[in-house]
């Protein structure tokens, strides 16, 4: 027993969790996105089992997410720059309002229903991943990148979900960038980037907001993030993380597009079973 757990349940948590973060790792390299829609649904089913209390569950369960993305984001971007992929005049109007999203997520998410949330985030990666899948380029708004404020408000809407979910916000920003004529490679190499500043605001934001519930928190927490948790995944999505990079970059367009086009179909289906 270790701290009132049995050794066998407890080896078994940990290996569900070092999975997690091998298929997180090559999903942020391979789509441009920290992974969150793997790693929190592993996570709630983890701190479930330790008997978590549900009023802190899911807020540990995304702080914990936005912390273990950092180096995972980190670690793509890095190898994206690299490639000269990323699409530095995006970059550079959305890093701003894309953190104030993350900070108002972090506030609204406190109080605001769960379903609310999981409703939009369903209806989007449909859409997104019917175009991908079946529409092609003939869905596509523009082959030009719009304005100044218009892509400001892009990225303030990125940040939000973000905040509200615990991802790094790639599959928002992919869609956006896809819809403006970008190619998957450069969308991905953007949200890569991008990644970085939205999950580090959002990790000190979860552990802010976790201090007054220390009480209610397992054992080893920093505020809403599970020190437990950051440190068995994180290494190990970030270095599986090279290995998504260059399958991006390997793949032809259509191949990518598709990828992306069923990964989101499939994360679309699981928040939809949860509202069931």
């Amino acid at each position: 027993m270790i701290m009132g757990y049995p050794i066998s349940e407890l080896a078994w948590l940990a290996a569900l969790i070092l999975a997690g973060g091998v298929v997180t790792g090559v999903l942020a390299g391979l789509f441009g996105i920290g992974g969150g829609g793997i790693i929190v649904p592993v996570l709630y089913e983890v701190f479930g089992v330790l008997h978590v209390s549900d009023d802190v569950r899911m807020q540990l369960c995304i702080g914990t997410s936005l912390a273990i993305i950092v180096p995972t984001t980190l670690r793509a971007s890095i190898a994206h720059k690299k490639r000269g992929a990323v699409i530095p005049t995006v970059l550079r109007i959305w890093v701003a309002p894309a953190v104030i999203g993350v900070i108002l997520g972090a506030v609204i998410a406190s109080f605001a229903p769960g379903a609310v949330f999981k409703i939009a985030f369903v209806v989007f990666t449909a859409f997104i991943s019917a175009k991908m899948l079946f529409a092609g380029d003939r869905w596509n708004i523009s082959e030009t990148l719009p304005g100044r404020t218009l892509l400001s408000l892009y990225g303030f809407i990125t940040g939000l979900f973000s905040s509200l979910v615990g991802v790094s916000g790639g599959a928002v920003s992919n869609a956006v960038l896809t819809l403006y004529g970008q190619p998957m490679q450069r969308a991905v190499a953007t949200s890569a980037a991008l990644g970085v500043p939205i999950t580090i605001v959002g990790a000190l934001g979860y552990v802010i907001a976790g201090w007054p519930h220390m009480a209610q928190l397992p054992p080893f927490s920093l505020g809403f993030i599970s020190v437990v948790g950051f440190v068995l995944m994180a290494p190990v999505s970030s270095f599986t993380t090279t290995y998504g990079v260059r399958l991006a970059h390997w793949l032809p367009k259509r191949q990518l597009e598709i990828a992306f086009g069923i990964f989101l179909m499939l994360v679309s289906l699981r928040f939809l079973a949860t509202l069931i």
